[in-house]
C-alpha cells in the first residue's frame, strides 16, 4: 500500500485566511482528505485542515527556501 506524505493532522490554533482554489485542486484535496482519514484511522478530514500541513511540508522540503531563510 502506498503511504501518503502527510501523517495525522494535529489540532492547532488556526489563523483565518480566505482563499480561492481551482475546482480541480479542491476535488483533489477532498479526495486526499478522504484517503488520509482512511489510512490514519481518523474521522473525515476537512480540506481546511489539510492546507496548513501540506504547505508546511512543502516549505520544509524546499532547500532553496531553507537556505535563503537562514541567510537573512
Amino acid at each position: 500500500m502506498t503511504k501518503l506524505r502527510l501523517g495525522p493532522i494535529e489540532n492547532d490554533k488556526p489563523v483565518r485566511l480566505t482563499i480561492e482554489l481551482p475546482a480541480a485542486v479542491h476535488r483533489d484535496l477532498v479526495e486526499y482528505g478522504r484517503l488520509l482519514a482512511r489510512e490514519s484511522g481518523q474521522a473525515e478530514i476537512a480540506v481546511a485542515k489539510l492546507i496548513s500541513p501540506m504547505l508546511a511540508r512543502f516549505m520544509g522540503a524546499d532547500r532553496g527556501f531553507r537556505k535563503l531563510r537562514w541567510e537573512r
